[in-house]
């Protein structure tokens, strides 16, 4: 059997992928499976959206829906984006070994795996009430859009952000407790959150972007990625903090955020936008975020 880092290259988890039958692996790694930062990073906004608005303990059914759902539905992401982008990432060093740009999972194939990614989707959907599932349904257009957006744009990360954080909008429409208001912000700052991120991840390709013509934040900004993302990572903070203040006006209520503005420092101070593998990094490190905002949400919540 061939060694399971060259099966499964650039993944968190080559053991696991290399366990599966030959045939699944292409499949798994079409969904990212093996890199599960993706579909946390997806989950987290809804998770905070039901701590914040005092769902936690009561619909703890729903984060796991939630869990679910982010799942299947960044896999199904992934499908869709490798489809529509194939003949990017083979011109790409770090994307030309995916399935689809390989010719390891033909088109065909990959449209069937999709489809069966969405009826999981759609096993969650129907976990809503309708005022939550047509939030939901509006997500399918800026999904399907977002692959195209490197495109048109030097900012697709923005984009991103509108669809990685929609998950916010359907934990709090599903609860249905609290005004929009608190949403509102909230939703901003994941949006603000996501580019942030993404801009970070998106330093590892900025030559290959550059030489096939793929546009990004990370591009656009250049030598000041370091300062743009800390510009980003403040705006996030800043709606986050008005968010929980416009519930529980009490300066306690802020302090709750103090350790996920001390992580999001750290990756700003530490960042090396000329070393791939520290960016990686630091991406990464948004599921432990998350974790730190979800504490934050959850203790505001749980005292409204």
């Amino acid at each position: 059997m061939a060694d399971a880092q060259q099966i499964v290259p650039d993944t968190e988890h080559r053991g696991l992928v290399g366990l599966l039958p030959v045939a699944a692996r292409p499949y798994a790694l079409l969904a990212r499976f093996d890199r599960p930062i993706g579909w946390w990073l997806l989950f987290w906004p809804g998770a905070w959206a039901v701590a914040l608005s005092k769902g936690a303990v009561e619909r703890w059914d729903l984060i796991l829906w939630l869990l679910l759902g982010s799942i299947a539905m960044r896999g199904a992401g992934c499908v869709y984006n490798d489809i529509v982008d194939r003949d990017l990432d083979a011109q790409v060093a770090r994307t030309r070994s995916r399935p689809v740009a390989s010719g390891a999972v033909s088109v065909k194939a990959a449209t069937i795996w999709l489809a069966l990614l969405c009826l999981i989707g759609l096993v969650v959907w129907l976990q809503l009430h309708w005022p939550a599932r047509l939030v939901a349904l509006a997500s399918i257009a800026p999904v399907a859009a977002y692959p195209f957006m490197k495109r048109i744009t030097w900012w697709p990360q923005a984009w991103l952000g509108l669809v990685f954080s929609w998950a916010a909008l359907v934990g709090w429409i599903e609860i249905g407790t609290y005004p929009l208001l608190p949403l509102a912000l909230l939703y901003t700052g994941c949006i603000a959150w996501v580019i942030g991120y993404d801009t970070i991840y998106a330093v590892q390709d900025i030559e290959d972007d550059a030489l096939v013509g793929v546009r990004s934040s990370a591009r656009a900004m250049g030598r000041h990625v370091r300062g743009g993302v800390t510009g980003f990572y403040l705006v996030a903070l800043a709606c986050w903090a008005a968010a929980i203040w416009s519930l529980r006006p009490d300066p306690l209520a802020l302090a709750t955020l103090l350790p996920m503005a001390a992580h999001l420092l750290w990756q700003v101070a530490t960042l090396n936008p000329q070393d791939g593998a520290n960016a990686l990094v630091r991406f990464r490190s948004n599921r432990n975020a998350g974790l730190l905002m979800f504490a934050a949400c959850f203790v505001v919540g749980q005292t409204l």
